[in-house]
Formats: structure tokens, sequence, C-alpha cells
């Protein structure tokens, strides 16, 4: 996390930037100047007592499982369908007003809409950048840039840029030309130092008032950058905006069945990103496409390549920032700005990627602990944040609850696995019930007709909680020992369901 001392030198500075004054300061400086890794902030009594509370919770309903007969021998799995629910509760209350809201474009008037550039962050991405620009060149009321910020590729991407493109190799380190045959594109050849790394050095060179980043493996819809201009331009305070995802995994069965658990995951995902946004705790945007002020960026130091999911990281950056300077700032899920991503589609992919987002998840409740429980926060703070603090455990509990069930099957306790496979069926007629409003929420607030078959979303419901469910928490906890022995790789992931597409609307 950025010092106060480069916080406050930087924001002036991005000011003159905007209006033609003096040379920025180097982001690469700024970031310099931090620690070699980021020292956690001290923790609040409350917040000890919050995330203390919630593993001594863990230990003693695990316990009772050895001591105590009937359905409360299963402690471990009530209090895990009864969190589960009572977030279903907060995200159907908060989500409401989607229930009158038809998808339309963002008015904003006689308000001039910001120009915005747009930065690909790409390490050996060849295969897959063709489709991604192929999306970016053909924006409607599109970016002003496209930087292609080239983390030291080594495979096809320089062949790539130079005969398709039209792109001159730039010297390492230098901004190239235009391009010859797109004049708003350009190549930042980096050596390889990480995406956080990439992303700085690129923002360094904007000059729009707004910065997109998007994945290479992340295909826009054409009207993208127009809706997230939109957002921008109708409200002044809003600072981070992330669109609306769709998973696309490979045409295999298993990225078939991957795709199938995934979209409606995201679905629900999306919905409840709104109903945080409502609570003004909005923590979430995915950096495989968001949009941000730069000011607010170079304000807060940019990315930071310490972390494992610098994109949640920035976020609570950001929340910090405008808290403690009482700027109000805002961040939101823009429901008319759609992309399609490439997923996992295997069981190997898919755990490495969940094992690093649980592992950067941790890292940053690390690193924020002093926000959770604080009231200068507001509701992020009292409520977000002892939300997240539960998330922590939630796999543990999860996968604890399905141990003790196994136990006692295979024990013979026949009435204790009756009474849970009661409450199962209970917990699962809600989850149906939640699955199929957050569908038609969904449609209504994003337009898209992604998992439009209820039949295919009543079946994911049904067969998600030993199934997908598993694996997700299988992953978590995976994160949980990446986390504990400081690990920082990121792993291999396999690009298969953007290469060569049948292009087609989200």
């Amino acid at each position: 996390m950025c010092s106060d001392v480069v916080i406050e030198k930087e924001a002036p500075q991005a000011q003159a930037d905007r209006s033609g004054g003096t040379p920025r300061h180097s982001l690469e400086d700024a970031l310099a100047a931090l620690s070699p890794r980021l020292v956690p902030r001290q923790a609040t009594w409350a917040g000890r007592l919050i995330h203390g509370s919630v593993t001594a919770l863990w230990v003693l309903l695990f316990a009772r499982a050895f001591f105590l007969h009937g359905l409360v021998a299963w402690a471990t799995g009530l209090a895990y369908v009864l969190y589960d629910t009572l977030l279903l509760c907060f995200v159907t209350l908060k989500s409401w007003p989607l229930a009158g809201r038809m998808v339309s474009s963002q008015a904003v008037g006689e308000r001039r809409m910001p120009e915005m550039g747009i930065i690909v962050a790409s390490h050996n991405e060849a295969a897959v950048l063709p489709v991604t620009l192929a999306a970016l060149l053909e924006q409607i009321d599109g970016p002003v840039q496209i930087v292609i910020a080239d983390d030291g590729s080594s495979d096809g991407t320089e062949a790539l840029l130079t005969t398709r493109f039209g792109l001159s190799t730039p010297a390492l380190g230098q901004l190239s030309a235009p391009s010859t045959r797109y004049p708003n594109l350009y190549w930042l050849r980096l050596p390889h130092g990480g995406k956080a790394r990439a992303l700085n050095a690129a923002i360094e060179r904007m000059t729009t008032e707004t910065i997109m980043t998007v994945d290479a493996d992340t295909l826009l819809a054409a009207d993208a950058t127009r809706a997230m201009r939109a957002a921008f331009a109708a409200s002044d305070t809003l600072v981070a905006a992330t669109g609306i995802l769709v998973p696309v995994c490979s045409k295999s069965v298993g990225g078939r069945l991957f795709q199938w658990f995934q979209t409606y995951e995201y679905m629900r995902n999306f919905i409840s990103r709104f109903a945080w946004m409502r609570a003004d705790s909005l923590l979430l945007v995915s950096g495989a496409f968001a949009s941000f002020r730069r000011d607010a960026l170079v304000a807060v130091g940019g990315f930071d390549g310490q972390c494992l999911v610098e994109d949640y990281e920035l976020i609570h950056r950001l929340r910090r920032y405008s808290v403690d300077r009482g700027l109000g700032w805002d961040v939101s899920v823009v429901g008319n700005a759609h992309a399609q991503t490439d997923a996992p589609d295997t069981l190997a992919s898919f755990l490495r990627q969940r094992r690093r987002w649980f592992a950067g998840f941790l890292e940053t409740q690390y690193w924020n602990r002093d926000m959770t429980g604080n009231r200068r926060y507001g509701t992020l703070g009292m409520l977000m944040l002892p939300v997240k603090a539960f998330d922590t455990m939630q796999p543990v509990y999860g996968l604890t609850a399905f141990a003790l069930l196994l136990a006692f099957l295979f024990g013979g306790h026949g009435v204790i696995v009756v009474s849970i496979f009661s409450v199962i069926f209970l917990k699962t007629a809600l989850d149906l019930a939640f699955y199929l409003w957050s569908i038609h929420l969904y449609r209504r607030w994003t337009g898209l007709r992604a998992g439009s078959s209820l039949w295919m979303a009543m079946a994911a419901a049904i067969a998600e909680p030993f199934t997908f469910q598993l694996l997700r928490h299988t992953g978590a906890v995976l994160g949980w020992f990446h986390f504990l022995r400081g690990g920082k790789s990121w792993g291999k992931q396999h690009r298969s369901g953007l290469i060569a597409p049948t292009r087609h609307k989200p």
C-alpha cells in the first residue's frame, strides 16, 4: 500500500497532467518508495474479535460432533447453511430494485463523455490477442488509445503485432509509434515483471481521463467502451467500475460442464455485486474488464505487484484513500457493459485459478485488517468486511460439514443423516428459488440471455452442492495453504475458450 507521503505528492501532480502542466511523477518511483513487502496494518480490537470469533466458532462447532447427538452434532453444517441463507436474504433485499429495471443505454444528457484509453496487459498471449484486439478496434464510441502492455512475451507476439497490426517494434521500455493501420493502437514493450508492473508502466504513458484494463483473454461487446464512458460521465465521484463478464470455456465435454456451472456462478456473483454496490461496499471489480479514473489510480500509486489479486487490493486502497480524505468516491458495476472471458475448463486449471483468487483474497484481508469492524469506514467496515472475515473460513466450514456428513453416513448414524438431508433439501429449495430469481434480475438488468434455460438452471442448483461447490471450496483451501506459505506463483493457465471462436454476442 502506498504511504500517505507518496499519495500526497501524486494527487496534485495528476491534476497537473490533465491540465497540461508539468511532467507527471513516475508510478514506478511511487511504487519503488514502498517497503519491499507490504506491511499489514495493525488490527483493531474489533477486527481481532471478529476474525478470531470465526475461527473459534468453527473449532467449537466441530467439537460438538464428537460429544452431541442428533442434528446438533452437525452444527458446523447448520452454521454454514444459516450464514449462506442470510447472505441470500441480504442480496435479495438489496437487489430488489432490479425487478423493475429494464436494460437501457445510460443517459448522460449534455454531459461530455470522458476520453478513455484501454490497456491490454499481455504475456505470451499471441493465441488470443487477435480476437481481443479485433473487438477493441471495433468499439462504438471507442477508446482514443489502446496500449498493448507487452510483459516480456517470448512467443509469437512480436511477429503478430508487426505483421498483422502494423506496429513497429519499440525499444525495450518504450512506447511504439501508432500503428500504420489503426491510429489508436500502440505497443509498450517491457521486460517481464508481472501484470501489475506492466499496467503501471502503461498508466504512466496514458493521456486519457479514464482507463480501462482488459485481459488478453477477454472479448468486449461492441458497445462496452461507450457504456463505461457513459457511467463515468454520469457521476463525478465514480472512480472504479466493472462490467458484466460471461465465462467461455472450450467445447470439450469437460469445458461444457465447467461453463455450465460457472455461467450461473457468474450471474449470481454480479447480482451480489449490485447488492453490495447499493450498500456502498462494493470491493470486487474484475481486472479482466474494469475502468478507472486515471487521477485516482495515480493518487493511490497504481496497482501493487506484491498482491496475487492486484485488482481486489486496489479497491481497498481506493476506498481507504476516499474515506481518509472525505472524497466520497464510488465503485460501481455497470450492467450494460458486457464482455466474455476465457474461463478454466479442466479440474487442474480451475483449482489453480481458485487457489490464486483465494490466496490473494486472504492476503488483502490480512493487509487491511484494521478496516474490519471499524466504524470509520461505514457499512464497508461494519458489514462488508465482517462478512468477508467469515468468508475466509467459509470453505473450511463447508468441507468440514461435508466430511461430517460422510462420517455419519458410513458410521451408521441413520437418524442424524436423515435430519441432515432434510436441512439440505430445504436449503436446496431456497437455492433453487434464488437461482431463478437471480436469472430473472440478471436478464432485466443486463439484457443478456446467458444461462437462458431455466431447466438447466434448476439442474445446476440441485447438482452444485455436492459437485461444483465442493470444488470451489477445495480451491479455496488450497489458497489457504498457498497464502500461509507465502506463495506468489500464479501457475500457468491454458487458454481455450476464446481461441478462434465463432463470434457471437453474450
